[in-house]
């Protein structure tokens, strides 16, 4: 195992920067520059066609769905969107690369000059400076069999191209520095926030657990912020946050011990472990003049017009700091409150639950209680748990309109993930409604006080909290169904009386 650095010790002695480039997968129906699927999964090679086979002869054709999608997502990252740009054969020899390059673009991409506010978890605002967002395609993928399904020790190796071809968009930083030993929790919330911010405007599901968003992240190190840049290595791939914030520190650990014994850090591409969140050498970095980037002959430079692009402009839907910032004046939530939903994954399904009719407590309530609980316990995201937002309002409006105890309630809802149907119709099959009938709740509270004189006659006396005893008899009595409030109120009258 590499020899690293206590962290403390890192970020007293030297300096960390940063660079990534964040790939994000297009929802488009078809692929970037053919008629074949753009779809998760199936069974291996059948998202296929001669243009994605790189077959001779079969010629690339551009999608425009996904030339709207990443001037959507351009945009969105405050970059300026180019009047003409083009691709080129980005050239390099490798299984899961078909044609033996990829189309993408060089040094005229469809985006630049952008940035991204990048908010903490303590509030405090990064700014992190784009350079580019531009478009290419996705290669196969590789299956290494034998050994622990890497490629060092596999007997062979399987190639899918159902995801060659597949449209991307890398968004590519500028060297993000001055983060210190925040620097870790920079990558990840950086990463998340285009993840958010992808999902948001509708260019991507943005599922990391698919490779829909795939961050490559660079660290380097110097001794002071004045000093030249050091040598960075880039570890790729990365598809978690947490391991995002992982490989950061480790790799600025593992090159501090590199560099304070006198040694050279290697320019290199790195490989995350997740088991034991190292990394590993993978092969030497190569720069841009390695890739022998030329113009693509068979596609012709596209020009956006300013038109559409502003059009474009004009749909892009609210985003996700923006969203913040309105849900926290409107719910009248703090900022704490807003970050523990941020960070809980929960913001927009409260959203859509408050949308639907819940009140934003309850909304907030149910699914940061019991819905992430049951999350929790089943090891599901919570945005795949059985429930809706639907449900959720209506469990909310059971309850706000008092035909539910919270107890009650809970029982609904355990019906609801069952599979029981609606919160209502849970409520009517287990007969759960709150017994507001005075009728029957004057029986039950007339019963409980002929069981119990000492304490009508402590009632009697002045010791009113002395009925709490008589109305948990009537919610024994009752199942927990009796309308609380209304049994005090018929306690003391009786009592009194």
């Amino acid at each position: 195992m590499d020899e690293l650095m206590d962290y403390q010790d890192v970020v007293d002695n030297f300096d960390p920067v940063l660079g990534i480039e964040v790939h994000v997968e297009l929802g488009t129906a078809t692929k970037m520059f053919d008629a074949a699927p753009n779809a998760f999964g199936g069974e291996p090679n059948t998202y296929t066609t001669p243009v994605s086979l790189g077959m001779p002869g079969a010629l690339p054709v551009v999608n425009k769905k996904a030339i709207e999608y990443a001037i959507r997502l351009g945009l969105a990252l405050n970059c300026n969107i180019a009047e003409s740009c083009r691709f080129a054969r980005k050239n390099y020899f490798y299984p899961d690369l078909c044609k033996n390059f990829q189309t993408s673009q060089s040094d005229e991409p469809l985006a630049f000059d952008g940035y991204l506010d990048v908010e903490l978890d303590d509030g405090e605002v990064f700014r992190v400076n784009i350079e580019r967002a531009h478009v290419e395609e996705d290669a196969g993928k590789n299956t290494h069999v034998g050994g622990e399904g890497r490629i060092h020790g596999a007997s062979h190796s399987l190639v899918d191209y159902n995801r060659a071809g597949v449209p991307l968009v890398e968004i590519v930083t500028r060297p993000i520095e001055g983060c210190g030993e925040r620097a870790p929790e920079v990558a990840a919330k950086y990463v998340q926030t285009i993840r958010d911010i992808a999902r948001a405007i509708g260019v991507s599901e943005a599922r990391m657990e698919r490779g829909n968003v795939r961050a490559d992240i660079n660290v380097s190190l110097r001794k002071t912020p004045e000093s030249p840049l050091g040598t960075r290595t880039e570890t790729k791939n990365v598809n978690s946050f947490r391991a995002i914030e992982r490989a950061v520190q480790y790799e600025m650990r593992r090159q501090a011990a590199v560099l304070s014994e006198g040694g050279l850090v290697l320019q290199e591409t790195r490989h995350w472990q997740e088991a034991d969140s190292t990394t590993l050498s993978g092969r030497v970095k190569s720069d841009a003049d390695d890739y022998r980037y030329f113009p693509e002959p068979d596609l012709v430079p596209l020009k956006p017009s300013r038109a559409w692009v502003e059009e474009i402009r004009e749909s892009l839907p609210e985003l996700p700091a923006a969203k913040r910032r309105r849900l926290m004046a409107e719910w009248s939530v703090s900022d704490l409150e807003m970050r523990d939903m941020v960070n809980l994954g929960v913001l927009d399904l409260i959203s859509d639950s408050v949308e639907a009719g819940a009140t934003p407590a309850g909304a907030r309530k149910w699914w940061m209680g019991e819905l992430a609980r049951y999350a929790k316990d089943n090891d599901v995201e919570l945005d795949s748990v059985p429930v809706t937002a639907a449900d959720v309002a209506e469990l909310d409006q059971l309850v706000e309109s008092g035909k539910l105890t919270d107890k009650l309630a809970r029982q609904a809802l355990e019906g609801v993930l069952a599979g029981e149907g609606s919160p209502v119709d849970v409520v009517k099959a287990r007969g759960l409604e709150v017994v507001s009938d005075d009728g029957a709740l004057m029986a039950a509270v007339d019963e409980a006080l002929a069981a119990n004189p000492d304490v009508v006659e402590k009632i009697r006396n002045g010791k009113v909290q002395a009925a709490g005893a008589i109305v948990g008899a009537v919610m024994r009595a009752t199942g927990g169904k009796a309308d609380a409030a209304r049994v005090r109120e018929i306690i003391m009258e009786r009592a009194q009386g």
